[in-house]
């Protein structure tokens, strides 16, 4: 599944021996950064799927994994082509 799914998305990797995936965002500024969490984070509640993140001024660390499935699932696929396209947009 992750080979097929990292071929859909662009700039994640693996990340947890191949259960979880990775990606790393750079934005102009914090207010860039927070917005583009504040929209995940929507999107994230609407879900019931939370990601596992990071932010330090400008950037943001995002991983994806389903814990209660102990690997990735559908959902992980579904937030993160979500996130690619707002983060395409910022």
């Amino acid at each position: 599944m992750i080979e097929q799914l990292l071929s859909e998305l662009n700039g994640w990797q693996e990340a947890l021996a191949g259960k979880a995936i990775y990606r790393r965002f750079e934005f102009a500024d914090f207010n860039e950064a927070f917005g583009f969490m504040t929209r995940v984070a929507i999107k994230a509640q609407e879900m019931d799927h939370h990601p596992e993140w990071t932010n330090v001024y400008n950037r943001v660390e995002i991983t994806l994994t389903s814990h209660d499935a102990n690997g990735l699932t559908d959902r992980d696929a579904k937030l993160a082509k979500f996130i690619d396209s707002i983060a395409a947009d910022a």
